[in-house]
């Protein structure tokens, strides 16, 4: 199985990525071990999809990333969830 997340970083941004092992990936987060997450711990995992293909869920993945209405739409999901 293949994972695209969302994690809310402490300064309230949120961060997409890509993984085939979620519990792996979030310790690396939590650790300190993301270069650019290390900088905003706490994270919290807010949304996650599952693929089997790597090929889909690393396309989701750049979509969300290249294309901001997607992720705007993806965001107030959300907000509106946490609610």
């Amino acid at each position: 199985m293949y994972f695209v997340y969302v994690l809310k970083m402490s300064n309230g941004q949120l961060y997409v990525g890509y993984t085939n092992n979620l519990k792996r990936r979030l310790n690396q987060h939590q650790n300190g071990e993301s270069a650019f997450t290390k900088k905003y711990l706490p994270i919290e995992l807010v949304y996650c999809e599952v693929y089997k293909s790597s090929l889909d869920a690393l396309e989701r993945e750049r979509k969300l990333k290249q294309h901001k209405k997607g992720f705007a739409q993806l965001r107030n999901r959300i907000k509106r969830s946490a609610n």
